[in-house]
């Protein structure tokens, strides 16, 4: 899972890193000690749709994962809409000619990083 996280201001964001989702207890434990180290306010989770706006199997998939996280998280979850998140992700790194092997984890974090802009965007509407 791709993670990004916003300065102070919740003006600039930057991609952050990439997390193995399994072992799905690994990944909380490094998911909690990022929390812990940048002092993080609320967690936003994509939530995919189709171009119709209608939830399909994977929303289903999102949904339980949230559901999980907020058993083991104290911090807000809220969820946004990431339809087009991986699509921009993968035209910003083909044009800046990003290739090989960790492109996948490359994508997952520059999609994290558009989905927290968007958000924080809307905020600033």
């Amino acid at each position: 899972m791709g993670v990004a996280i916003s300065d102070e201001l919740r003006m600039i964001v930057q991609p952050l890193e990439f997390i193995p989702a399994e072992p799905f207890a690994k990944f909380l434990d490094r998911l909690k000690e990022i929390l812990r180290e940048k002092q993080v306010e609320l967690i936003l989770v994509g939530m995919p749709r189709n171009m119709d706006g209608s939830y399909g199997p994977a929303a289903l998939k999102v949904q339980e994962f949230v559901a999980v996280l907020k058993e083991a998280i104290a911090i807000p979850i809220q969820t946004l809409d990431e339809r087009l998140t991986s699509v921009q992700a993968h035209r910003f790194l083909t044009e800046a000619e990003v290739r090989g092997r960790q492109r996948k984890e490359k994508v997952d974090k520059s999609a994290a990083a558009i989905l927290l802009q968007s958000y924080l965007d809307s905020l600033n509407r």
